[in-house]
């Protein structure tokens, strides 16, 4: 995974004004979770803020990123859990952090990258993507950039489905049931098997 460095510092104050003033200035409230745990055994939260211009970068991207944290000097790895936009100006508002390490398996959205010419589409099919992501489980070194899924074999009329494919060192975590791309039938393909089967 490529990983991006961002600085951030403590916020001494949380709340919905305080998070407001915070706006104001180019800033994002934030919030990272690693082991530490309160009473009720969940993961204990971090407040802190970073620059919007700084998180963008890591936000605004199909990529997926490791986020070198430096916060107030102190620095960590982590993952983006969760992102809140305003929901009219889609600006970023808020930002959930996941602390990681090089052993500690995490399960994170990796986009999808599809290889080769598809057979179906050699005969007049259109090759359609599904899903744009898939789940996957590894400590965060182990996770690659793109999961690369080879097409060349994929029949008209055909799909590719979770639960057939396998990458070296990860665990898929989405559903086995999922499709993630397949090939459909375009008016053109279906004239040419028309053809075919009058002919023959």
């Amino acid at each position: 995974m490529k990983e991006i460095s961002v600085k951030g510092q403590k916020r001494t104050s949380t709340g919905k004004k305080a998070s407001k003033e915070l706006r104001k200035e180019g800033m994002v409230p934030c919030n990272i979770y690693g082991e530490k745990r309160g009473e009720n055994g969940l993961p204990e939260a971090f407040a802190f803020a970073a620059s919007f211009a700084e998180l963008r970068k890591a936000v605004y991207t199909p990529e997926v990123y490791v986020i070198n944290l430096d916060i107030d000097g102190k620095q960590c790895k982590a993952v983006i859990k969760e992102l809140q936009f305003h929901p009219t100006t889609e600006a970023l508002i808020h930002a959930d952090f996941y602390e990681v390490n090089e052993t500690k398996p995490i399960t994170i959205g990796i986009p999808v990258k599809l290889n080769g010419l598809a057979q179906g589409v050699r005969d007049g099919g259109k090759l359609s993507l599904a899903v744009r992501k898939l789940n996957v489980t590894a400590p965060y070194p182990q996770i690659p950039e793109v999961l690369n899924i080879d097409v060349t074999n994929l029949q008209l009329g055909k799909a590719i489905k979770v639960g057939s494919l396998s990458f070296e060192g990860l665990e898929i975590a989405t559903s086995p049931e999922v499709v993630v791309c397949s090939v459909k039938a375009t008016r053109a393909s279906r004239s040419a098997a028309a053809a075919a089967e009058a002919e023959a």
